[in-house]
């Protein structure tokens, strides 16, 4: 169903960026839609990732959905991938990569999900590219509001 990648150049540092995006309890706080986060649990990995379990509460016009997910945290890779676990959508997956690059760097993120309520879904999926350049751009917002306007 609905999918979206994008490749981005930022101007900070990749671990910058790997934080602002790791941070998901902080979504609530510059995400559109996005109205409320809970950590259900995060779990070091012997291979230096991360699981952490995590709900999110989306809201958009009439609709007010919960769902849960996990997210696994590549810190030495600069990497994030996201599966879906529970709640309204038949599947999900994100991920999102950090490249360090001269003076900033390369952001790379792609999301594929598709919901069960064919009314969200018909929804969403006129608004789809619209929703998703405004997600993309309250992360950039994001990062000024943390790290400052760079040149």
């Amino acid at each position: 169903m609905p999918t979206h990648h994008e490749k981005r150049f930022m101007p900070y540092s990749a671990d910058e960026m790997y934080n602002l995006v790791s941070d998901v309890a902080s979504y609530p706080k510059f995400l559109p839609w996005n109205s409320a986060a809970r950590i259900r649990s995060r779990t070091p990995r012997d291979d230096g990732a991360e699981v952490m379990e995590a709900d999110l509460v989306i809201s958009f016009k009439v609709f007010r959905e919960r769902f849960g997910s996990r997210v696994i945290l590549w810190p030495a890779q600069k990497k994030i991938d996201t599966e879906y676990l529970d709640g309204p959508f038949k599947y999900m997956k994100s991920t999102w990569s950090f490249q360090d690059a001269t003076c900033g760097c390369d952001v790379d993120f792609f999301v594929d999900f598709e919901f069960r309520n064919a009314i969200l879904q018909g929804i969403i999926g006129v608004v789809f590219n619209d929703a998703m350049q405004r997600v993309v751009r309250a992360f950039e917002r994001r990062a000024v509001e943390l790290y400052g306007r760079r040149a």
